[in-house]
């Protein structure tokens, strides 16, 4: 597992953390180390797992993320905090990141598979990833931050398992994204209509837990793609990827995204870390899609801009 200790502001110096490992010749064993960005401080993991009761950053106003599919992703979450800080002018609060590429792969078969996997599955084949996710969880608890932070959809299937014991606001991506739509006053697009949410994901099976319910609670109405949609344009997409043809997976998702604007919808949120990357930016489509991390990011600063915590 790897850790970053950053401040906000060194704002041209968040690039990557990387899990190192350093073969002892004696032993034969791998050792996890803590890397360093910028001007952080580099601290032994021995050290860590002895001070661990104590606070690593202070006054509490400091941002605990917990990784996801992939370094890039959790570190491009770390980047929207930055540009959303340089764009507001505000101060830079710490953040104490958890990478760990093991969990990451495993976390990454799930998002990407192109079959839904059902309740059984999820409690047979992921109780370890839920324990890892917990401890790590644990630890940014016991580390002085504010608020945790998950990044990531995949993981927030088990959001209420890991959840659990937590003593800091462990936010939610689909509260957050849910009350942010209620905040912005929407109009239906369709008189005497509800107000309607489109989801897209590359695993639907998902979504009942992470978005539609919490977006259910707000009033909206969630319109998701039929079956038949899914399995001749999400699926392949996804395994287009897989094959790195983007071209592909573009038109695919360019397709589906276009069913689920003709049902009315007012935006449509990416529930994947994958599909955000086959939108190019300058495309008229990204008006009417919403990448819900960013409002996850938006209420992580809200906390550890909070009175309670000095910021």
């Amino acid at each position: 597992m790897s850790l970053c200790f950053q401040p906000f502001h060194y704002a041209s110096k968040i690039k990557y953390c990387v899990r190192k490992h350093t073969r002892s010749l004696s032993l034969g064993r791998k050792n996890p180390s803590i890397v360093k960005v910028a001007s952080a401080e580099t601290t032994s993991t021995s050290f860590l797992h002895k001070q661990s009761s104590d606070a690593l950053i202070g006054p509490g106003n400091g941002i605990g993320i917990i990784g996801g599919v992939s370094i890039d992703f959790t570190l491009t979450f770390a980047k929207r905090l930055k540009n959303l800080l340089l764009e507001e002018e505000g101060s830079s609060p710490p953040f104490i990141l958890c990478s760990d590429p093991s969990l990451s792969k495993e976390l990454s078969s799930l998002d990407r598979s192109s079959s839904p996997f059902s309740s059984a599955k999820k409690e047979a084949d992921c109780s370890t990833i839920v324990e890892n996710l917990r401890r790590k969880r644990a630890f940014l608890d016991r580390s002085g931050v504010c608020c945790v932070v998950m990044p990531c959809h995949i993981s927030h299937s088990w959001h209420d398992e890991i959840k659990e014991g937590c003593s800091v606001p462990f936010l939610h991506v689909g509260e957050c994204v849910a009350n942010e739509l209620k905040q912005a006053q929407l109009k239906p697009l369709e008189s005497g209509s509800p107000l309607r949410i489109g989801v897209l994901a590359t695993n639907p099976s998902l979504l009942p837990t992470i978005y539609q319910e919490k977006l259910e609670n707000k009033g909206f109405e969630v319109v998701l793609l039929d079956k038949a949609t899914v399995e001749h344009t999400v699926i392949p997409a996804v395994e287009a990827l897989n094959r790195k043809d983007f071209e592909g997976a573009q038109n695919l998702f360019k397709i589906a995204l276009q069913v689920l604007l003709m049902k009315a919808v007012n935006r449509v949120i990416l529930a994947s870390d994958h599909l955000e990357q086959l939108l190019p930016p300058e495309d008229p489509l990204w008006t009417k899609c919403i990448d819900p991390m960013d409002a996850l990011a938006r209420l992580s600063l809200e906390y550890a801009r909070s009175p309670e915590t000095g910021i």
